[in-house]
């Protein structure tokens, strides 16, 4: 089969792989019809790429159609329509059975330190072939795959697998009062969805933040207040006079590891990627240093005593933390993996409904077949063409 492969720093192809096939009695395989390109995938593309070898297949946004399961599956069968969550999880463990999916016991990666399996994301989280390909093979089906509608566009459900319920969990995670303010830094595919999702909860007055007009935009045509990087001097004031000089009352930091304005950061994720892998590994590992800028913003910004939320993806134990900053401030952080299944009956009453409340099938502005996945990476990183979320089909378009 054909699958979008990483074979070096900025060199993403597709190419020829074997056909998945059944492993375990709780496996799966599916006919991936749509899977998308994930913000944390730019991180494979450049940072963490001390961790992949050449040949191992991305994605971990995919759905389609089963084409064989396992005999411990019993849920789904041949011919029905599924969405994968990108954590890999039993359903059953200690962790699990606590709603802490991200961490499942029985597949968390303890020889690196890490949590729970994910779809083609590197050695340190299982070296699971990804779904930016033709087929995948789905570990613990008997648990993990999500079955949908037909008649719907794949759009709708796509985003189960990452997208819709990380930002729902943002949401869940900043507490934000009754009455009161999120800040949202980040104006991604997931700041995007988290501006929309604290809406249809209630929340009375969201701002969003970033310097991309195309994401500004956006989030303006939705009806949410904006702040542009690019116009003022600093974003966490400009947060804290848009609200009565306190800042919002939860902050949701939804840009992680490569933020942009972190110069000290980016050095370092630059030197770390000229070095051979058996010396960056262990530097990326222990000695890693994130672009920190919009975690601080979110810290400046929010209230004395509210809420900071982080979905951005961070990856270094040798940070900077400003922890004179959180503890002056009394602040409460929230953060994590999401937990895939433990929002998706909430998701599935919302995204069910008639109306597409949350836009979710207007939200990828590239549909593409999966050999264009390569220039498509580049212009996600490069946030060129208006470029916001990307879907790959690599069976050609679904209904």
């Amino acid at each position: 089969m054909r699958a979008l492969t990483w074979q070096g720093k900025r060199d993403v192809r597709v190419t020829d792989v074997p056909d998945p096939r059944i492993e375990a009695p709780t496996d799966a395989v599916i006919k991936v019809t749509s899977t998308a390109i994930c913000g944390s995938d730019l991180h494979l593309y450049e940072v963490l790429g001390p961790f992949l070898s050449p040949g191992d297949v991305l994605g971990h946004e995919p759905m389609g159609v089963v084409e064989e399961v396992g005999a411990g599956v019993t849920h789904i069968k041949p011919g029905d329509r599924v969405v994968v969550p990108f954590n890999i999880s039993c359903g059953t463990c200690w962790m699990c059975s606590r709603g802490l999916y991200a961490q499942c016991e029985t597949t968390q990666n303890t020889a690196t330190g890490k949590g729970a399996s994910l779809f083609g994301y590197t050695s340190l989280y299982g070296s699971v072939p990804g779904g930016q390909a033709e087929y995948l093979r789905v570990p613990q089906a008997h648990f993990g795959p999500i079955k949908v509608p037909d008649g719907v566009p794949d759009e709708r459900y796509l985003y189960l697998s990452d997208v819709v319920p990380t930002s729902w969990q943002a949401v869940a995670y900043a507490d934000v009062p009754q009455g009161g303010t999120l800040g949202v830094v980040g104006l991604g595919p997931i700041g995007q969805m988290v501006c929309r999702i604290a809406k249809h909860l209630g929340v009375e007055r969201v701002i969003g933040v970033d310097s991309v007009p195309e994401r500004l935009a956006l989030a303006r045509a939705w009806g949410f207040e904006t702040v542009d990087t690019t116009e003022v001097d600093d974003v966490s004031l400009a947060l804290i006079d848009m609200t009565d000089g306190r800042g919002p009352d939860s902050v949701v930091e939804a840009v992680g590891m490569e933020a942009h304005s972190s110069p000290v950061g980016k050095a370092a994720h630059a030197v770390v990627g000229l070095l051979p892998d058996a010396i960056a590994k262990p530097m990326t590992d222990r000695l890693a240093v994130d672009r920190m800028n919009a975690l601080t913003t979110a810290f400046k910004a929010c209230r004395r005593g509210g809420t900071v939320s982080i979905s951005g993806v961070y990856g270094g134990e040798a940070d900077p933390f400003p922890m004179m900053e959180v503890f002056d401030r009394g602040l409460q952080l929230r953060m994590g993996q999401c937990h895939v299944h433990r929002w998706t009956d909430d998701i599935l009453e919302v995204v069910g409904q008639e109306q597409d409340v949350l836009g979710l099938e207007g939200l990828a502005t590239h549909r593409v077949p999966l050999d264009r996945a390569p220039e498509m990476y580049k212009t996600f990183q490069d946030k060129s063409d208006g470029c916001l979320k990307v879907v790959l089909q690599p069976h050609g378009a679904t209904p």
